[in-house]
Order: structure tokens, then sequence, then C-alpha cells
């Protein structure tokens, strides 16, 4: 390697979702109303289950944890995107690329744990409904939510670590709208076997493992519901889990095309795009999947704006 392309860096040049300058407005406003769409959904959930005693179940518990991980991972990957937008600056330190890497690979390690979390609720209440209270109580739930958490944020940490002591770069141009392993990985001109054992581990904890614990209890979810004798039966029960069902599967499947599949040079933009959709639509996403396939959420809404409206007059 040429000594001349190798460099240290105390700073990125993050280069954005498009260098196209016909599409910088319309991306501007798009990701600005992305944002506040995900912002206005999930403080609307917040709000519902804070407010409406009828929401206090663990289901929705874990709805609000999953509410707070959409919100700040939004805040932690949108923000330097919006406010480039505005101040033309887009340079990031190293060390702020490395605190936006480790909330971003957090958050989103914290996310697919609190679903993993809801499925395990999921499978309890449909397949142990005598038991449901006993096995979902307070205690439990708030255990499982301080586990998913507290492991989202430690796991992280050593990789962080390990990429901090690189001090060799091709460039200090980052061809992605946010810091994240994959760009920085193409950067490094160190060895970068730690690194990639680093990913695989990070890859296995906070994705593999938890994906298996998410799917397995469907399983035995469609294993009760198939037992059920009534059609209606069926119906109501496969529409208790229909929601968070189709968040974990939208989620995963774009987890995977962004990550897995490969990637050519000729296709950066669409990467982005792509990126774009799994790291900010889909929280967006999230609040309405719960709010038109789930019940309570409707009714809970309406009652809402119903004793606004009696306030009102």
């Amino acid at each position: 390697m040429n000594s001349v392309n190798q460099t240290m860096v105390n700073y990125f040049i993050i280069k954005g979702i498009s260098n196209v300058p016909e599409f910088q407005a319309p991306i501007f406003l798009l990701v600005l109303l992305i944002y506040l769409t995900t912002l206005g959904g999930n403080t609307t959930i917040l709000l519902l289950v804070f407010m409406d005693t009828q929401l206090h179940t663990p289901m929705y518990f874990f709805l609000v944890n999953l509410s707070l991980i959409d919100i700040f991972s939004t805040t932690v990957t949108l923000h330097k995107v919006l406010t480039s937008f505005i101040t033309q600056n887009k340079t990031i330190s190293f060390m702020g690329c490395l605190t936006q890497l480790y909330f971003f690979a957090s958050l989103t390690g914290n996310e697919l744990l609190i679903l993993t979390a809801m499925s395990y609720d999921r499978y309890v209440a449909i397949c142990k409904p005598l038991h449901y209270h006993l096995l979902m109580n307070r205690r439990v739930c708030g255990l499982l939510a301080t586990f998913c958490w507290t492991w989202g944020f430690i796991e992280i940490i050593p990789h962080v670590v390990i990429i901090s002591d690189f001090t060799c770069y091709l460039s200090n141009e980052i061809d992605h709208f946010v810091c994240d392993f994959v760009p920085l990985q193409k950067l490094i001109c160190n060895d970068t076997f730690i690194f990639n054992i680093a990913v695989f581990l990070v890859a296995i904890f906070l994705a593999v493992f938890p994906s298996l614990l998410t799917f397995i209890p469907y399983i035995f979810i469609i294993a009760c519901i198939l037992r059920i004798p009534s059609k209606s039966g069926r119906r109501k029960a496969f529409y208790t889990c229909s929601s968070h069902l189709t968040v974990v599967i939208i989620l995963y499947c774009t987890l995977i095309f962004q990550y897995l599949r490969p990637v050519s040079e000729g296709s950066l933009e669409f990467n982005k795009l792509f990126s774009l959709f799994n790291t900010a639509t889909v929280p967006m996403l999230n609040p309405m999947i719960y709010s038109l396939k789930n019940s309570d959420v409707k009714s809970a809404l309406r009652r809402r704006l119903k004793s606004c409206k009696v306030t009102a007059f």
C-alpha cells in the first residue's frame, strides 16, 4: 500500500445520501417529513399508553420501549443529515463519528432485543393464557427490558474501542449518510482481521441469536393457533400477534437485504437509499402498523380524542 494514499484522520466527511444537486431539496424535505412523522407517531404511542390505563399491559410496556428506541435511533441517524443540508457542513469529528456509530449500532441491537421480548410475550399470551399474568408480571417485564437496554449498549463497546485504535485510513470521506461499520471498514488500511471478527460477533449476538429467539416462539404460536377449534378463535389469536409479526418481518428483511446482499460500486446510490429506508422509514412505520392493526390502540385513540372534545366544549 502506497503511503501517499494512507492518512491519519481527525475528522470525516460524510458525503450524504446523494451528491446530485437537483436531488438535495427533495431529499431534505423527504428526510424532514420522515423524521417529523416518526417523532409524531411514536410520541402518540407513548402518550396513549401512559394516559390510557387499559393499555397498561406487558405488550404495550414493550411497545413503549420500542417507540423510545425508534425516536432515539432516528435522531442519532438523521440529525446529521438534516443539519448538513442546512449548514452545508458535512464534517464530523473522529470521536463524533465513533459516538454516532456506537449509538446507532446499540439502538439497532436494542430494537432487535425488545422485539425478541415482545415475541416471548406473545408466546405466553397465546400458548399459556392462564399463566400470562403470573409469567409476565411487572418484575419480569422490567427485568427483560433492563436486560435488552443494558446488553445492547454494553455489547458494542469493545467493537468501538477496536475501531478507535485504527490510525490508518485510505480516505476521510465516508460514502454514506451515517457512520456505520461497513463504510468505515472500506476506509481502514490497517489489518482488519480483529475488526472483522468483532463485526462477526456483533452479528451473532445482536442479530442471529435475537432472530432465532424471536421466530422460534412463533413456531409454537402457530401450532397453538392451529389447535384452536373455532375459526373465529384462530382469527382472534393470530390478530393479537399480527402487528408484532409484521414489524419483525419488515425489520429483518430490510436488515438482511442491506447487510448480506453483494454490494456493487454502481449501485451505491441505491444502497444508501435503501439504508435510509431501513434506518429511518421502518421506525416511522412501526407506530402506524401498531395503530392500524391493533384495535386496542385505535380504541384508546378514539377515547382520547373524545375526551379532548368534551374538555374543549
